[in-house]
């Protein structure tokens, strides 16, 4: 592995899962894997289970991490082309991006986009500039359009789940249905588009899609997907449910200001196998998940959180190796 920034840098889905698993098992087999080795991690945004899962998933296979909030500790950083460097940014990504690669081995960056100007989020201009300067692999911890290493770490959860429940299934594809739920604000599409392209590379379960009418993702992360607007239908037979907002990417960042509707309950889990649910955290409680729901046997989010840890480590081994 070269980099991390989508499905597409994972060669084998299922050995990186069994990787992270091993990992799981036995945090400490490779600590000697990164001796010697520095991973960077930038933060252009703020951060919790991402940052410090990684820096634990580093420390444990024996890097040294260095971590920088550049949002609060460093300066504005531009990454336009041929601009005039006149207003409030301060250095440029190609003078600043060399200078880390050689302070580190690997470096992990992390930026949310603006929702305002959809092609300017979806070119993924930050991250694609840091991979062509920084000279070093580049591992995303979150972008404009996708989250790979929460993608990963909920495909371990599924997996551990199916493999400790294997009679329930019954040598069946899983059900699993990613819901979009309510929110307060506008929040990027990375989540919901990385799961649902991480699902689909899987090809190991039958996957729907549901939302209200007009909030459709992009065609680019969901085909293959079934889509329905009914949220019940969707949710008939599911044995995996995933919650999450996003906003609109057709009117790119807005709202839906009248969908309370959305929110999963327990009542309308009852036309489910017992579906457990999963949800990145962090969550809107009684908004976009009831208490009842998240706080019930059937959540794996607390599960799910913890492996974004192991995650990380499968990761950070498959570049240092450079394989998948």
């Amino acid at each position: 592995m070269k980099q991390f920034i989508s499905v597409n840098d994972a060669s084998n889905i299922d050995q990186l899962v069994q990787l992270a698993l091993r990992y799981k098992a036995d945090p400490l087999c490779d600590r000697n894997k990164g001796q010697g080795k520095r991973l960077g991690c930038l933060f252009l945004n703020p951060s919790l289970r991402t940052r410090l899962s990684t820096q634990v998933a580093a420390q444990q296979l024996g890097m040294e991490v260095i971590v920088l909030n550049a949002a609060a500790d460093g300066w504005k950083l531009e990454f336009g082309e041929g601009v005039i460097m006149n207003g409030d940014t301060v250095e440029h990504v190609k003078d600043a991006a060399p200078i880390l690669g050689q302070y580190v081995d690997i470096l992990a960056l992390r930026s949310f986009p603006e929702l305002k100007d959809r092609e300017t989020d979806y070119a993924e201009h930050i991250i694609h500039q840091f991979i062509r300067y920084a000279g070093v692999p580049v591992i995303s911890l979150e972008t404009a359009t996708l989250h790979p290493l929460q993608s990963l770490a909920d495909l371990i959860t599924i997996s551990e789940t199916l493999q400790a429940n294997a009679k329930h299934y019954q040598n069946r594809k899983p059900k699993i249905v990613l819901s979009w739920a309510p929110h307060i604000r506008s929040i990027p599409q990375c989540v919901a588009n990385s799961f649902s392209q991480w699902i689909n590379a899987w090809q190991q379960a039958e996957f729907v899609i549901t939302h209200p009418a007009g909030w459709e993702l992009h065609e680019a992360y969901t085909a293959g997907a079934t889509i329905e607007t009914d949220q019940q239908k969707a949710l008939e037979g599911a044995d995996f449910v995933y919650v999450k907002n996003w906003s609109s990417y057709r009117s790119y960042g807005e709202i839906h200001k009248e969908a309370s509707d959305w929110m999963l309950t327990t009542r309308k889990l009852a036309v489910t196998r017992q579906a457990k649910i999963m949800h990145c955290l962090p969550v809107r409680r009684n908004v976009e998940l009831s208490d009842e729901v998240l706080d019930s046997p059937a959540s794996l989010v607390q599960q799910q959180g913890g492996n974004r840890v192991w995650a990380a480590q499968a990761v950070l081994q498959s570049i240092l190796n450079g394989t998948a």
